[in-house]
């Protein structure tokens, strides 16, 4: 028994050091932790349970027979995060550069599996040059296993992929096919295809960094949702990211006690309205004055900065948040802010996150290229994913909604549960003075009659008390008030109970 519990402890240590320490140094050096001290930082103390740590490849090809290191490359495992459950996989860039083997990918397929039978989120942390190159068609395999097993997961638990090095080829499918992507600044990036073969193909240069770096992706492709400077922030800010997230869909989002008062002094929102409806504000502060502690988790901060979604909390209850954003485009829809916004309402509806709507949207923005370029399905997009959703719905129009954007900003026609607005807010086809133009196209010569027939259309119909006389609109309310608000609404809609016809799925304009 003693000689048996000494082997224990020599594969034991085998499986401690990766790739070995020169090779650890090197990952040190790029500015980039090991696979195991990513998990050391993802998960709480002392939780992580490591499986298949003893796994080695099957390949005997091309001298790989004379090199089998124990976990081929990927340590996985579950544990807990603040307390809660999670499963990951960790990609060792120190062992075959973390390239992808049929063991390699049979291991991430195992806690996927696993993941989905028990109702865990999933979490991958990526470091990978790709496919093992000398396993050939085995390794592709490997990968359309995971993918599979990505799509099927898709809805069911939460999926969240850090990118934390090299990403390509193959290998940039499963996270996109998750639900949150994070990178790491100056150490990652993502493309189908990298520099060379840009290069030989279509004879442009350019570098990793430029092609797919991080910035890249969160600013100007929208492949990934965060970026981070470390990987040390990347996993803590993820850590965060998953107190918002219920464990599966057949769960709530966890509820905290916050010791933020429903009723407190909000009174800044009644000055923050400008006097000339031309001028902007920023809707990031109406979000942050109303969730709990100013405690908002932003979600693509970078890119299509026209629409901002996120997540906060209203009495310890999480909320998904989607706002126009007046500072960017007049808070315009365009086709990236509908694709952004689309996504983001189908995780809550997904997860059972109820969403709140700030709605300050002057239209869809016009132009050639917008519409050249699809506006029209893009747009769509949004409108099916708020009409779509069964989750509790709340809207609070803050200043204007304009034509098709009103209906399509969660309007009580695509079944909003509670629409507020605030005094100022303008709910009309569009703005006062191009009404009156169109309507009066004769009286175009004379301005004074002009602005009278402009000011005596915003008394009729630039104001929240015709869609109040409809119904549209349930109550017009003091901005102070939105936090209360909001709150009794989602009381009220607690055991809201409403189930779309059966289908296998639906067939949302992609």
């Amino acid at each position: 028994m003693i000689e048996a519990y000494r082997l224990y402890q020599e594969w034991v240590a085998k499986t401690l050091h990766g790739g070995g320490p020169e090779r650890i140094k090197a990952q040190h050096e790029r500015g980039k932790l090991t696979a195991r001290e990513r998990l050391e930082i993802l998960f709480d103390p002392d939780t992580f349970e490591e499986w298949d740590r003893f796994v080695e490849h099957r390949c005997y090809d091309f001298g790989l027979d004379k090199q089998r290191p124990l976990g081929d490359g990927v340590l996985t495992g579950y544990g807990k995060v603040n307390g809660r459950p999670l499963f990951a996989f960790s990609q060792d860039f120190t062992v075959f550069g973390g390239s992808l083997s049929e063991t390699h990918a049979a291991k991430i397929c195992k806690i996927i599996d696993k993941a989905m039978e028990t109702g865990i989120p999933v979490v991958g942390l990526c470091d990978s040059g790709g496919a093992r190159i000398q396993e050939g068609v085995a390794s592709l395999g490997g990968y359309a296993e995971v993918f599979k097993r990505n799509t099927i997961a898709s809805g069911v638990i939460p999926q969240i992929s850090i990118i934390m090095g090299p990403c390509a080829g193959g290998a940039v499918y499963s996270p996109a096919m998750t639900d949150f992507v994070a990178m790491v600044e100056a150490t990652s990036y993502m493309f189908v295809t990298g520099p060379d073969v840009v290069k030989t193909v279509t004879s442009e240069v350019v570098s990793s960094e430029k092609l797919g770096g991080a910035k890249v992706h969160n600013s100007v492709s929208g492949v990934a949702h965060l970026s981070y400077a470390s990987d040390y922030e990347a996993l803590h800010e993820i850590r965060r990211l998953l107190s918002f997230l219920p464990n599966s869909n057949r769960e709530n989002p966890p509820l905290f006690q916050t010791g933020d008062p429903i009723i407190r002094d909000d009174s800044s929102l009644n000055r923050l309205i400008p006097e000339n409806p031309n001028h902007p504000y920023d809707m990031k502060e109406v979000i942050l004055t109303i969730v709990d502690n100013r405690d908002f988790f932003e979600i693509h901060p970078f890119w299509a900065e026209n629409i901002i979604i996120g997540f906060g909390r209203i009495s310890g209850q999480t909320v998904g948040i989607v706002g126009n954003q007046p500072m960017i485009l007049a808070g315009c829809l365009d086709i990236n802010s509908s694709r952004k916004a689309a996504r983001f309402i189908r995780f809550c509806d997904c997860f059972n996150i109820p969403i709140i709507t700030f709605v300050d949207v002057p239209g869809f923005l016009p132009g050639v290229d917008q519409e050249m370029n699809g506006i029209i399905t893009h747009g769509s997009k949004l409108l099916f994913a708020y009409a779509e959703a069964t989750v509790p719905k709340i809207t609070i129009i803050t200043r204007k909604a304009y034509g098709g954007a009103y209906d399509v900003m969660s309007s009580k026609h695509i079944r909003a549960d509670v629409n507020y607005a605030w005094p100022g807010a303008e709910i009309a086809v569009m703005g006062s003075k191009g009404a009156v133009e169109i309507i009066f196209r004769s009286e175009k010569e004379d301005p004074a009659k002009i602005a009278a027939l402009t000011e005596n259309y915003r008394e009729k119909f630039a104001n929240p008390y015709v869609a109040a006389r409809y119904g549209y609109v349930d109550d017009v309310i003091m901005p102070h008030q939105t936090r209360q608000k909001i709150a009794k609404s989602l009381e009220m809609l607690k055991n809201k109970s409403i189930v779309n016809p059966w289908k296998k799925h639906d067939n949302i304009p992609l």
